[in-house]
């Protein structure tokens, strides 16, 4: 994958050095000693960020900020400071920098600022393009997505459309199980023929034979007439048994033999009927566990995972978030007056960084949600659920080993900024000048901040 550059511009070569030090193995760095230069590479080349000196001989920080934010508005800035010129550098963030090191700077510190300046970037862009996007990315009937495991998976589930066997899907709830189904049936030459759905554990377990068998007249109180079960109701189509791993375990040997047999017996008759329904199963639980456990047949798993499939959580495949959510922002928002087009860069960070335990489907509701509480162009930050705002930090110690140190460090810091900010604010009822000045900061400064951490002065201020 490509670096993104960075052009840094400094009078001093130690603090180029230090910069081409800290900076090597995530950055390409192009340095520049006077901000004449520093304007002439960054107006004529593509950087990702600018990092300038404001005190610099040639052109200062000031107007390297204006000039590059007028003729490349995506570019982020970030100015460098002495100590005592801190309020410069506050003015300058007004005029559009992304942020300010103020010098002596701690190395992490550099590092994590531009990092978090590249991907602004980045998701400024990608969230101006999301819809023209759409257009280029993979679907297999109403699946979607981009990503190395979504293609894979179309390529499978293509495959197994061109057969006749029976499919297990394996996945966590919300992931698109019934979808993937519904694509092998479309894709199959049972296509022109019924799709017929059933939650296995949403049927009392008194019912469920008939439900999937049908049953005679006068089998059980209540059975007033013969009816067809839904096996025959998938005659030369596809049934999908949704969470099959819910049947109960006498179920579970009548459908194993119903799969060998491909024949049915109605409750109440001694005849059996020959059915020609395709097979596709469904669960959220590992059924490998459960045949281990004892609470699954080991047969009817066998005869069940002829064609196994596995659907990939959302947190696994990141790349799709992006453009699901555009997917989903042009499904909705015709519902809500279709003015929102797109995503605030802080949003779109917040939608990639959560984890989705409910994966495509709490996503979906998320966008669904959102679309009716915004009112400008753009979904802000502070319109997606607040779990999503926190941007999923892992809540186990357990799952920090998965990440790398930076990670966890930009992790603990946000975590304890909005603590912090949420403390002080409370302890001055929402009044930002009291705030900033017990914090040392300028109000422009923890103006930013609330922002930046979905904070509004107003929720601290006491009801009247």
């Amino acid at each position: 994958m490509k670096k993104p550059r960075v052009l840094v511009a400094d009078d001093k070569d130690t603090i180029l050095g230090l910069f081409g030090r800290i900076l090597a193995d995530r950055f390409e760095v192009v340095t520049a000693t006077d901000g004449q230069r520093a304007l002439a590479l960054a107006l004529n080349d593509d950087f990702d960020v600018v990092v300038s000196d404001i005190r610099m001989p040639g052109a200062d920080g000031f107007t390297v900020l204006r000039e590059v934010k007028r003729a490349k508005p995506d570019v982020e800035v970030v100015l460098m400071t002495a100590f005592g010129s801190v309020q410069k550098a506050v003015e300058a963030m007004k005029e559009g920098a992304y942020d300010y090191l103020a010098k002596p700077f701690d190395p992490d510190d550099a590092l994590l600022t531009i990092e978090r300046a590249a991907e602004r970037k980045r998701l400024r862009e990608q969230a101006r393009d999301l819809s023209a996007a759409l257009g280029n990315v993979g679907h297999f009937d109403r699946l979607v997505g981009k990503s190395a495991s979504m293609q894979q998976l179309f390529e499978l589930l293509k495959r197994a459309a061109g057969t006749d066997a029976t499919v297990l899907i394996a996945g966590e709830s919300g992931t698109g199980k019934e979808l993937a189904a519904r694509a092998v049936h479309a894709g199959s030459a049972r296509k022109g023929a019924r799709f017929v759905a059933v939650n296995c554990g949403a049927i009392p377990e008194n019912l469920i034979e008939s439900e999937l068998f049908g049953h005679v007249k006068g089998a059980f109180t209540g059975a007033l007439s013969d009816r067809r079960g839904l096996f025959e109701e998938a005659h030369s189509g596809t049934l999908l048994l949704d969470e099959v791993g819910e049947l109960p375990l006498p179920m579970q040997v009548k459908l194993t033999r119903a799969l060998q047999e491909h024949s049915i017996r109605r409750v109440g008759e001694s005849q059996e009927r020959k059915v020609d329904a395709r097979v596709v199963a469904a669960t959220n639980v590992d059924l490998k566990a459960a045949v281990a456990a004892g609470r699954f047949r080991e047969d009817l798993f066998y005869r069940l995972n002829v064609f196994p499939v596995r659907l990939p959580p959302l947190r696994e495949r990141r790349d799709d978030i992006p453009v699901l959510a555009a997917h989903f922002l042009e499904r909705h928002r015709g519902r809500y007056g279709g003015g929102v087009d797109g995503f605030s860069p802080e949003a779109l960070s917040a939608l990639v960084r959560y984890d989705w335990p409910g994966n495509v489907r709490e996503l979906e509701n998320s966008i669904e949600r959102a679309l009716a509480v915004v009112d400008g162009p753009r979904i802000p930050l502070e319109a997606l659920p607040d779990e999503v705002q926190t941007q999923g930090r892992p809540r186990l110690a357990s799952d920090l080993g998965r990440l790398s140190y930076r990670e966890v460090v930009d992790i603990a810091r946000d975590r304890v900024s909005r603590e912090y900010l949420i403390a002080l604010m409370r302890e001055f009822e929402g009044s930002v000048t009291h705030a900033a000045e017990r914090a040392g900061m300028e109000r422009e400064t923890l103006h930013r901040l609330l922002k930046r951490y979905g904070l509004r002065s107003d929720e601290f201020k006491p009801s009247r």
